[in-house]
């Protein structure tokens, strides 16, 4: 699923010139900050350290507390990776 993203986000960032609004701060002189289109790729570097880190800690769980653990741990990194993939289409869609 991790490569799946990986590769959704790859085909979906769009080289332009316009600058994206990366975030927000209430405590700086501008509040908006912006950076250039590569940023986006990113997410796709997030959804790699994902699915490496996520699957080294579940087979340690599995060795260490069993298969239930291990198979929840998993299924948790199936949610954060579905919902990084709706965070990155909203913005991509936004962008």
């Amino acid at each position: 699923m991790s490569i799946s993203f990986m590769v959704y986000v790859g085909f979906n960032v769009q080289s332009s010139e316009l600058q994206l609004v990366t975030h927000y701060s209430a405590y700086g002189v501008t509040h908006i900050y912006r950076d250039q289109w590569y940023y986006l790729l990113l997410f796709g570097l997030f959804g790699l350290i994902i699915g490496v880190i996520h699957s080294v800690i579940t087979v340690k769980i599995l060795i260490i507390k069993g298969d239930v653990l291990a198979s929840l741990f998993a299924w948790l990194s199936v949610v954060i990776i579905l919902l990084a993939w709706a965070t990155t289409n909203t913005i991509l869609t936004v962008w």
